[in-house]
């Protein structure tokens, strides 16, 4: 009996052991797949938000984008955003409006570009604070100016006025508004791209326009790239590895193709939209800045290396140009000694 009692105190020891040594590998294996299950069922890491802008830019335009942004922002399950811009650009407060909503988007998580067809002027602009910037091979991007246009206002004998300014801007004082304007832009894109590019700031105030491939060798893109490889960009810049992609509201209004003028500091598709008639006076009319790639009556509104007809835009580069209209057969020619009130139309292109 003294035999057995060891040996039946040894089977216990062993079965003991045994069970020991499958709870801890049954531990250790649990510890090893419980990340893999916790993550299929947490779902992705984030989510990289998509925002569009593929149209002129104006007021409205440009505050549905703004409200996109501010909802990336407030949304903590959005922690990078993408946007897809395909814009000749449109009204400078409108483009500088969107240009700050990047801007301070950026400073709270990775912002990308992706550039479609075109990202010039106020398209450029808006894009400009973004961590990374890509083109495809043809896009067109650049155009960093203004111009200054406006239809046409009646003589100043058809005006009542209270004071010697109420009469409207001159052209030298619309030229000096949109050669402040055209700083602003320039200061921007040189303090976001500044390390990048390798062309001058002269180069870069002519308001030239480049393919994307051009773009990328000069500075103003990164590289060649689709949304996809954007998308792919934001989420490695948010450290995401499994994330999703929203798609924020994309209910812009829908535009018409050219943006005449400013009334109250808001562009309008239609002149005629919101007119304000006084006798005979007509319409009041005021000079509209714009940041944008394009025509107005014709005429190239940047990216121009002559001044085109008096009776089209006029450019306002950084040096002020002197007036030197000559008088012509039909009419009988009249001396001034001061700034005539800006009638045709005026404009800045660096």
């Amino acid at each position: 009996m003294s035999g057995t009692l060891p040996t039946i105190r040894s089977l216990f020891e062993t079965v003991a052991r045994s069970y020991v040594t499958i709870v801890v590998v049954a531990l250790l294996v649990g510890a090893a797949i419980a990340p893999v299950a916790w993550g299929a069922a947490s779902g992705p890491d984030g989510t990289v938000a998509v925002i569009e802008m593929d149209s002129s830019i104006t007021e409205p335009t440009a505050e549905a984008v703004t409200d996109d942004l501010r909802e990336a922002r407030q949304n903590e399950s959005i922690d990078a955003v993408v946007l897809v811009v395909d814009s000749p650009g449109g009204g400078v407060t409108a483009s500088e409006s969107l240009y700050l909503a990047v801007e301070r988007t950026a400073q709270e998580m990775p912002v990308v570009t992706s550039v479609q067809s075109m990202g010039a002027s106020g398209g450029y602009y808006m894009s400009a604070p973004s961590d990374k910037i890509y083109v495809n091979p043809g896009s067109m991007i650049g155009s960093i100016g203004v111009v200054a246009t406006h239809v046409d206002q009646p003589t100043t004998d058809q005006q009542i006025t209270t004071g010697p300014d109420k009469a409207g801007p001159t052209k030298a004082h619309a030229t000096a508004q949109a050669e402040t304007m055209k700083a602003a832009f320039l200061g921007a894109v040189l303090e976001h791209r500044g390390d990048e590019l390798t062309i001058t700031e002269d180069e870069l105030a002519h308001a030239n326009t480049y393919t994307g491939i051009d773009g990328v060798e000069n500075g103003l893109a990164d590289e060649i790239g689709d949304t996809d490889v954007a998308i792919g960009t934001a989420a490695e810049k948010a450290g995401l590895d499994d994330y999703e992609v929203e798609e924020l509201s994309d209910d812009q209004p829908p535009q018409a193709g050219a943006i005449l003028i400013e009334e109250g500091g808001e562009p309008l598709e239609d002149p005629h939209a919101h007119p304000q008639t006084f006798g005979d006076y007509g319409e009041i009319q005021t000079v509209a800045f714009l940041a944008m790639y394009g025509s107005v009556g014709g005429e190239p509104i940047a990216d121009t290396r002559e001044p085109p007809s008096a009776t089209a835009t006029h450019e306002a580069t950084a040096t002020e140009h002197e007036d030197t209209d000559e008088p012509t057969g039909d009419e009988p020619a009249t001396e001034s000694t001061r700034d005539e009130p800006a009638t045709e139309n005026g404009g800045a292109s660096p």
